[in-house]
């Protein structure tokens, strides 16, 4: 495995990691309620602007797994689809360029 690889995988290790660490402390202080998050993302247009920004990156990024995944086949590539929006960008990106790189 190339260093390259081996360096979008501790990408998407920390794009983890790191973003749900952040989303633990806030359930942990707030509950576990997903609708109150949301409303937190929305607190201002600073965080309203970055939410679009990165829903946008994430809806971009699953149309070019989606249409590289029709090309190639390499049907692995999917799982950064559910990693995109159960994580993040952070992870579903260098995980998707992980196993984009791996020898098909």
């Amino acid at each position: 495995m190339s260093n390259l690889r081996y360096l979008y995988l501790a990408l998407a290790v920390w794009g983890t990691i790191h973003p749900m660490s952040w989303f633990i402390s806030w359930f942990n202080e707030n509950g576990y309620d997903l609708a109150a998050m949301i409303d937190a993302w929305h607190a201002n247009a600073a965080t309203s602007g970055l939410v679009w920004d990165l829903t946008i990156a994430a809806v971009t990024l699953t149309l070019w797994i989606l249409a590289e995944t029709w090309t190639h086949k390499n049907w692995m590539g999917l799982l950064a689809i559910p990693a995109t929006f159960c994580i993040g960008v952070s992870c579903g990106l260098p995980l998707y360029l992980f196993l984009r790189s791996r020898a098909v």
